[in-house]
């Protein structure tokens, strides 16, 4: 076997595991070893926190849906923490301000530090974290609070879920799909011990838990595995829904994903302890296998396309394989054109351009880790909202 086998081989391996192999091997895991826990009707004081910039648009939208929340109102305190925002959000916030709502007026300095101030102001037992846009089923809280009747858990994440009426293109109709598929492996890994994260439109954890977040990485990803370094499970609860829109246009997703990745990594590296396998077992092959090697897997990927090509002599096995680089290729390019002219492809056409996307998002974020570049502020790309029923 010639030098450029053995790496055609190798990087097909990984890459193989990274998509495939730990999805089934996570799946298998959660049949034979089963983790329960207690869940029970309990209201304990509550704070959500809400850090925004710019939010004119939805905030009414996202206030609104706060006081529709099914919640003891005298349990539920809400903070909007408003990172220097400079058009209407906090006027609109202010209108509904009350021995409930409060909306901190801070001055324009990333969302960690919003995020700190707003829970140094916080009452409640249990911290509740929510995205402006993000739209929370009547019952999310009651939902999100359980599983905390067990004191063996520390941090709840809830289930985003895209609305389907809003933006039709293919990075959108990527993302959907890639979220439902992530679902199910939160249910996996949660079945068996901890899921490795939570997503910020909507997770909560215990207020004792919560630990100052830096500046530069991605805060629900720290905040949440924090709650697993001090020794507590974080699990996932499919009941707790949130509905958000999905993917902007390509170019802003594009710009969304490399910036999420930049922040991500450096969170993973600050979070490096959790990747001890003798203090925290199966979770931190998880944590490995999902936040770094599936992150990085685009550097075989990249080996793949250039190696793949020059083995078309070596038999019929190279030259399939050259073909359906070559195919997927241009679904993903079909994919970019539709995006940028704005229409639905098919998901056949709009899975291969979010994974390119994806991993082009990737090589810009690692390139950012490169030359030391640090994302601090944030500018979030909104579309329409959608409020979610119970």
């Amino acid at each position: 076997m010639t030098l450029l086998e053995i790496t055609f081989f190798v990087c097909l391996l990984l890459v193989g595991y990274a998509y495939l192999g730990f999805p089934l091997l996570t799946y298998l895991r959660s049949l034979v070893i089963r983790k329960t826990y207690r869940c029970e009707e309990i209201t304990p004081a509550v704070s959500l926190i809400i850090c925004c910039y710019n939010e004119e648009a939805g905030i009414e939208a996202k206030m609104k849906n706060v006081l529709a929340l099914d919640y003891p109102a005298e349990k539920l305190q809400v903070l909007v923490a408003s990172d220097g925002s400079t058009d209407r959000t906090n006027e609109i916030v202010a209108g509904y301000q009350n021995d409930q709502i409060k909306v901190l007026e801070l001055p324009r300095a990333g969302k960690a530090r919003s995020l700190n101030a707003a829970i140094r102001q916080a009452n409640g037992d249990i911290l509740v974290f929510s995205d402006a846009n993000s739209m929370y089923a009547r019952d999310s809280v009651r939902e999100l609070v359980k599983p905390f009747a067990d004191l063996s858990i520390g941090g709840v994440a809830g289930n985003q879920v895209y609305s389907k009426n809003y933006d039709e293109g293919a990075a959108a109709s990527g993302e959907q799909s890639y979220w439902n598929f992530d679902r199910w492996m939160k249910i996996w890994q949660s079945r068996s011990g901890h899921v490795i994260s939570a997503t910020g439109a909507i997770y909560a954890i215990r207020r004792h838990l919560f630990q100052p977040v830096p500046e530069g990485v991605t805060d629900d990803f720290v905040t949440s595995t924090r709650v697993i370094a001090q020794g507590y499970r974080l699990i996932f609860n499919p009941q707790a829904i949130c509905m958000e829109p999905a993917a902007g246009a390509a170019k802003a997703e594009l710009g969304r994903k490399t910036r999420v990745t930049t922040r991500g990594l450096r969170a993973v590296w600050c979070m490096r302890t959790l990747l001890n396998p003798f203090k925290y077992g199966f979770y931190s092959f998880q944590l490995f296998s999902h936040k770094v090697l599936r992150r990085l897997v685009v550097l075989p990927i990249l080996v793949l396309g250039m190696v793949t090509p020059l083995l078309w002599n070596e038999g019929w096995f190279f030259q399939a394989a050259t073909i359906l680089e070559v195919l997927f290729l241009g679904l993903a390019l079909v994919g970019c054109i539709a995006s940028m002219i704005g229409k639905k492809p098919p998901k056949l056409i709009s899975i291969p351009f979010y994974f390119c996307m994806i991993n082009v998002a990737v090589l810009m974020a690692i390139l950012n880790l490169l030359r030391g570049h640090q994302v601090t502020l944030w500018n979030p790309h909104r579309g329409g909202l959608t409020t979610p029923t119970s």
